[in-house]
C-alpha cells in the first residue's frame, strides 16, 4: 500500500490536497497543463484535465509583464493561485511557489498562504531567491543545507496548519552540480518531509532513467517537467511516463506558446489592415459559455426567481 493509499480521506469533502492524494494513489501518470490566468485556467478545466498546474514563468508574464527571472512577488503568485483554485475547487491545482520568497520564515508563510487559498499541492526550489527559469543558462543554487531549511519550513508550515497539501522538492543542481548532487538532494529532502521530487531539465534518457529508478518502489512521486521547446527538457509521453513509473508530468507552455503565436499572428494581421473570422468559426459567445456564462445566468436566474415568490408572499 502506498503512502497516499494508506491516508483515509472521505469520498466527500476532500480538502485540495486530499484530492491530489487521492489522484496519485491510483498509480496512473498525472498530467498537468499549465495555466496562468482565469482564461487559460477555464479552457483547461473545459477540456476535461483531472488537475492544473500554475506555472511561475506563465504568470510572471501575464500578470506583470516580465520575464521569469523572480520578479513575480509572493503576493502575486498566492493571489493568481487562489483565483485558479478556486474556478473549480473539485480540481487540485499544484502550484510553482519558486524558492519560498525568501528565509525560512517567508517559506512558512508562502505555504500558509498556499493553504488558505485552496492550493492542493507546490514544488518548491533550490536556486537563490533571484532565481530564473530552470530552462534558462546561469542558474544558481544555494548550499544543501539552506535548500533543505526551505524543505524543513514548508514541512512545519503544513503540520502546524493540519494540512495535506502536496509538497514538491524541486532541485535545479543538475545544471550547477551535476546528476549525483541533484539526486542527493533530492533524496535528502524526501527525508525531511517532501512527498514528491521533481528533477529540473532533464535533457537526456540516462538522466531520466538514473533519476526513475533512484525512486522506484518508493512512496516517493516522481514529477518531470515537459517544456515544450526547450532543448533542456527530455521529451516522452504520458504513456512513455507510465512506463518509466513518473506520477506527475507538467506542461507548462502547453497555453503560453499557442497563445504567444495565435496573438502574435492576429496583431501582424491587423497591423497590416487584415481582420479575417477566426477558421474554426469560434465566438465571443463560445468563450463566454467556457468561462461560465451558462452557471452565471443560472444563479442570477434562481435569486430572480427567489426574489419574485418573497415579493409575492409578502405584499
Amino acid at each position: 500500500m502506498s503512502h497516499y493509499e494508506s491516508m483515509s480521506y472521505q469520498e466527500q469533502g476532500l480538502s485540495p490536497g486530499g484530492r491530489l492524494r487521492q489522484l496519485l494513489a491510483t498509480g496512473k501518470t498525472l498530467v498537468c497543463p499549465g495555466v496562468y490566468d482565469g482564461f487559460s485556467a477555464r479552457m483547461a478545466l473545459a477540456a476535461g484535465f483531472e488537475c492544473l498546474y500554475m506555472t511561475g514563468a506563465g504568470v510572471s508574464m501575464s500578470r506583470i509583464g516580465m520575464a521569469d527571472l523572480g520578479l513575480a512577488t509572493q503576493t502575486e503568485m498566492v493571489d493568481t493561485a487562489g483565483m485558479i483554485a478556486n474556478i473549480d475547487p473539485k480540481t487540485p491545482l499544484i502550484a510553482d511557489a519558486d524558492t519560498g520568497y525568501g528565509t525560512a520564515a517567508n517559506v512558512f508563510r508562502t505555504v500558509e498562504r498556499y493553504i488558505t487559498a485552496g492550493v492542493a499541492g507546490f514544488h518548491l526550489e533550490d536556486q537563490v531567491v533571484t532565481k530564473r527559469c530552470g530552462h534558462l543558462k546561469g542558474k544558481e543554487c544555494v548550499t544543501l543545507s539552506e535548500y533543505l531549511t526551505r524543505i524543513k519550513a514548508a514541512v512545519e508550515a503544513r503540520k502546524r496548519r493540519g494540512s495535506d497539501i502536496v509538497i514538491i522538492a524541486r532541485t535545479d543542481s543538475l545544471a550547477t552540480h551535476g546528476l549525483g548532487e541533484a539526486l542527493r538532494r533530492l533524496k535528502a529532502a524526501v527525508e525531511v518531509g517532501a512527498d514528491a521530487v521533481f528533477l529540473e531539465a532533464i535533457s537526456t534518457k540516462e538522466q531520466l532513467e538514473a533519476y526513475c529508478s533512484t525512486f522506484r518502489g518508493s512512496r516517493v512521486v516522481t514529477l518531470h517537467n515537459m517544456v515544450q521547446g526547450s532543448p533542456q527538457a527530455y521529451k516522452i509521453t504520458p504513456k512513455e511516463a507510465e512506463h518509466y513509473g513518473l506520477g506527475i508530468m507538467l506542461y507548462p507552455a502547453v497555453c503560453l506558446l499557442p497563445a504567444y503565436v495565435g496573438i502574435t499572428s492576429a496583431l501582424r494581421a491587423l497591423k497590416g489592415g487584415l481582420v479575417e473570422d477566426d477558421p474554426e468559426g469560434s465566438t465571443p459567445a463560445q468563450i463566454f459559455q467556457v468561462c461560465g456564462m451558462d452557471e452565471i445566468q443560472r444563479t442570477d436566474n434562481e435569486v430572480s426567481d427567489w426574489v419574485q415568490k418573497f415579493e409575492a408572499e409578502n405584499k
